[in-house]
């Protein structure tokens, strides 16, 4: 059978008409976030299983709270994927699509996509009621030359000690562990309370809770910055999301705008040291 060059015409008009088509839907797909692969029926979330006062199982931490919020918002279920906060954690959980949210993940960190900050908190300095370090929260403070000072190794707070000469006696902590056996700020205030060392410097979130459990309450105060000084102790805390996911990223900041009031009432309940943009603190939870 023959076919004629006005037969042939229409289908080629058709086919290229189709062509244009799903380019163009397929760019917008895209641009849209609809190929995220986010599951819309439940919350999944990329958690460590052993990691207070942030995660656990048995959802006992302040971000299995979080996560909770946002998928009552949500109207979903909320799902864990599991694996330790370590080397390995974001490819083997968010980038392996197990998993659709990191619930704490630094701000401007480029390895995820960041939502808007939910929290800011900072470094805070930890002793024990009633020694002669009461009220200091300042590493500048002459009351702490010759102390023995806890730390995370290579942490930014390091920095700060070595600048005035406290690194003689310092006890270094771990800052890579694994937490289903390790726990650097749960060791720490445990030291602090034996009288092994005279003061603890913690990241805030850590500092609050483990100052308040495990012992006698101990004394958390925010770390104070010499003006002089240009190292950073206070960071803001996002959500992580694919970096495709920028539909999801928009719809989660919409949620942390809206129920704001709801998370801060649950890092203030942890002891969790928050402050804003201008680094006040915030002491109660904002509308």
């Amino acid at each position: 059978m023959k076919t004629t060059a006005s037969a042939v015409k229409p289908f080629a008009v058709l086919l290229g008409a189709f062509i244009i088509w799903a380019t163009f839907t397929g760019a917008q797909a895209v641009e849209s976030g609809v190929v995220d692969l986010v599951n819309r029926k439940v919350l999944r979330v990329c958690s460590d299983p052993h990691k207070l006062p942030f995660s656990n199982e048995a959802g006992e931490g302040f971000e299995n709270k979080i996560a909770d919020v946002i998928a009552d918002e949500l109207k979903v279920p909320v799902e864990y994927t599991w694996f330790p906060d370590s080397t390995g954690f974001v490819r083997m959980t968010l980038f392996s699509k197990r998993c659709d949210l990191i619930v704490g993940y630094v701000q401007g960190d480029e390895m995820v996509l960041n939502s808007n900050a939910y929290y800011r908190s900072t470094y805070a300095i930890v002793t024990k009621p009633g020694s002669d370090l009461d009220g200091v929260n300042n590493l500048a403070d002459p009351k702490l030359k010759d102390k023995r000072i806890g730390l995370v190794a290579n942490t930014p707070p390091g920095f700060l000690m070595a600048k005035h000469g406290l690194m003689g006696k310092a006890k270094p902590y771990p800052l890579v562990i694994d937490t289903r056996f390790d726990n650097s700020a749960d060791a720490m205030t445990k030291d602090l309370r034996a009288g092994e060392i005279d003061a603890a410097i913690l990241w805030g979130p850590y500092a609050g809770y483990y100052g308040a459990t495990g012992g006698e309450k101990l004394n958390v105060l925010p770390l104070q910055l010499d003006p002089e000084l240009s190292t950073k102790v206070s960071y803001g805390i996002t959500l992580g999301v694919r970096p495709s996911d920028t539909d999801w990223k928009k719809q989660l900041n919409l949620i942390l705008v809206k129920r704001r009031g709801d998370i801060e009432k649950i890092l203030i309940a942890y002891g969790v040291p928050l402050v804003d943009d201008q680094g006040q603190p915030i002491t109660a939870p904002r509308p």
